[in-house]
């Protein structure tokens, strides 16, 4: 494979790392691959994940057609946010991702955070 020296939105792994910025973003596409849910779901399934983060998080996702946000006019008024097919695309990323952490030797000296799920 070869990486392209450039800047965005020409090269994509700096397009991949503007799109899924911050510490919190690839762990709620995470959570959106298992299926839509609504806000309140995300936030419990994200231990530790601010409400105003989560909330601009999704809003940058609606943006960039990573995520779809459905509102239904009902009483109490209900929000589901899915990933769209592009958001979809994700998933062997992810996956591919998991398998290289998993496949690391631990060190004794390295202090890696469990994020849970």
């Amino acid at each position: 494979m070869a990486f392209c020296g450039e800047i965005w939105p020409e090269c994509g792994i700096a397009k991949f790392l503007t799109l899924l910025d911050g510490p919190w973003a690839t762990l709620i596409v995470r959570e959106l691959l298992e299926g839509p849910a609504r806000f309140t779901e995300l936030k419990e399934a994200l231990n530790g994940i601010s409400a105003h983060t989560l909330t601009n998080r999704l809003r940058k996702f609606e943006t960039s057609g990573l995520v779809t946000r459905t509102a239904y006019p009902e009483i109490p008024p209900r929000v589901v946010y899915e990933l769209t097919p592009t958001g979809q695309g994700l998933r062997p990323v992810l996956e591919s991702m998991n398998a290289w952490a998993l496949s690391v030797p631990p060190t004794p000296d390295a202090e890696v955070e469990v994020v849970p799920r």
